[in-house]
């Protein structure tokens, strides 16, 4: 029986590049692909899933007011899997639908995307699956002094670590990283001493 899956890490784990190549061996084999993200991922292109390694491929983009089972039904039955980067941005419902083509047609669906933003909250569409996937596998990284990763840390223009703002800012390697929390903590901790010393 097929299943919703969740594959989710923090920055830099590779979940791009691991969508891409799971889409891939789909081809590969000669089944077709759904290969989908939300359309408020603009950063390389409307249409493009883009890893740091290099990788990239065309993907539909889904707009937060689209119903991604009506999509399917509509004009992806032939597809065999929906793959889905960036599945934190989906809302709830769209995540309830993808577990609804899972259920009524039997076929896979593989979603890829972080659990938590820069301040350790979950994103809505990742807290919906990792209420209902039936199969969650987190993808470690890892931090610079060698502990897993598991805080996606906001930069500033200067450098500093920032602790409030909205919860999307898209970003890249120049406003994010991966940070175990004690790191993350220690630096919080050294950034407020600063400040209130002048």
């Amino acid at each position: 029986m097929a299943k919703l899956y969740f594959r989710f890490g923090a920055m830099g784990c590779s979940k791009s590049a691991q969508a891409l190549i799971t889409k891939f061996n789909y081809e590969e084999r000669n089944m077709k692909v759904m290969f989908i993200k939300p359309a408020i991922d603009t950063r390389d292109g409307a249409e493009i899933v883009r890893s740091r390694i290099g990788l990239q491929q065309k993907a539909i983009p889904i707009p937060a007011d689209m119903n991604v089972y009506e999509l399917y039904k509509q004009s992806h039955t032939d597809c065999k899997v929906v793959i889905c980067d960036e599945c934190q941005f989906l809302t709830p419902e769209q995540v309830d639908q993808l577990d609804q083509i899972v259920m009524d047609y039997d076929i896979p669906v593989l979603c890829f995307g972080l659990s938590t933003d820069f301040l350790t909250h979950l994103f809505p569409g990742s807290k919906r699956l990792f209420e209902i996937a039936q199969s969650i596998t987190e993808i470690k990284s890892v931090c610079k002094c060698g502990a897993k990763a598991t805080v996606n840390a906001r930069f500033d223009d200067e450098g500093n670590i920032v602790y409030e703002g909205s919860q999307i800012m898209l970003g890249g390697n120049g406003r994010y990283e991966a940070m175990c929390r004690k790191c993350w903590l220690k630096r919080k901790a050294e950034q407020e001493a600063k400040k209130a010393n002048g």
